[in-house]
């Protein structure tokens, strides 16, 4: 800085505001500062940065997986969002592995980010409470922390697949088939809460059979949609409790005989193409508002954890619009 304030023929003060851009500064003025900061290659030491102020301009994202599609556009946003605020994103996978998500977690702590948002594998987030104590805002994204208090920014889940069985009743079926996810997972049992419901606003009822929990292997999945399409009550119609669901299901209809309507919870590449029917999130909207609520509680925003749920939308595409066989 000292050489940078001898080039420009300012001093220490004058540099110091236009780094940091405060006010009082001439344009005239900083518009030497930046030459001579340009022309002597100055970068400013973030350490000594840290050491000043108390924070990092640094944030963390937990994510389940970085090659799921549904994440791209939520990390994104989130990036967007921080990048407006002169902060850093580290973004990094748990793989669905509550342990994974802990060490992860932690370990971003350990380097000090002033907040963490975070898309939860497990459901016991009291590792964090003395991150959180000790002044690391934190943001729980598409699922709820589970066993501490802390905000969190979720999609309807319920809502959403109670629309889309309720799609395909006004259809004409009556029998239908719910693949999911693992029932510990919050959107999963959320999505299977809304199948039911919507089952039971028809007056319909649900056989042990229609329903197949799980990994989202496409093994797993495959097997089970066949098993539905095969049984003495056969299902005429599927829905998919999450995007890597509907893919394998995709698939594996692709190979009956018969057409099978079907409906998915989240959107997926070439949908449109496709004419699949689904239940769309907005993953951009859930992390764009992680995001400005984790900068709000940065910024000193105090109150109680909130939870902000977001709508989802019912895009007809033609595959939740088959009609059952008359036969």
């Amino acid at each position: 800085m000292k050489d940078v304030a001898a080039r420009a023929g300012v001093g220490l003060k004058t540099v110091s505001r236009v780094v940091n851009g405060e006010p009082g500064v001439t344009p005239d003025t900083e518009r030497r500062v930046h030459e001579a900061i340009e022309a002597l290659g100055f970068r400013r030491n973030d350490s000594a940065r840290v050491l000043r102020k108390g924070r990092t301009a640094t944030i963390g994202l937990v994510l389940e997986d970085l090659a799921d599609p549904f994440y791209g556009p939520l990390s994104r946003a989130v990036e967007e969002v921080a990048r407006a605020h002169g902060a850093l994103l580290i973004n990094g996978s748990s793989a669905e592995e509550p342990e994974r998500e802990q060490e992860l977690a932690l370990a971003l702590c350990a380097r000090r980010v002033d907040g963490l948002i975070v898309i939860p594998a497990g459901d016991d987030h009291r590792y964090l409470e003395p991150e959180i104590r000790a002044g690391v805002a934190t943001v729980f994204v598409d699922r709820p922390a589970g066993r501490i208090d802390a905000d969190a920014v979720l999609s309807d889940s319920f809502g959403g697949a109670r629309e889309g069985v309720a799609h395909l009743i006004a259809h004409g079926h009556r029998r239908i088939g719910f693949v999911g996810d693992r029932p510990r997972i919050h959107t999963g049992a959320e999505r299977l809460r809304g199948y039911r419901a919507a089952m039971e606003d028809a007056g319909l009822p649900v056989r042990e059979e229609w329903v197949s929990l799980g990994s989202t292997n496409p093994e797993r999945v495959s097997t089970a949609v066949r098993e539905m399409l095969t049984a003495p009550e056969p299902v005429t119609a599927l829905f998919a409790g999450n995007n890597r669901v509907t893919v394998t299901a995709v698939r594996t209809l692709a190979g009956h005989p018969s057409p099978v309507a079907l409906v998915g919870f989240d959107d997926i590449e070439l949908a449109d193409l496709l004419g699949i029917t689904v239940i769309a999130q907005d993953a951009a909207a859930l992390g764009r508002t992680a995001a400005e609520r984790l900068f709000r509680r940065l910024d000193g925003a105090g109150g109680a954890p909130e939870r902000v749920v977001l709508g989802t939308t019912l895009l007809a595409r033609g595959s939740g619009e088959i009609a059952p066989p008359t036969a």
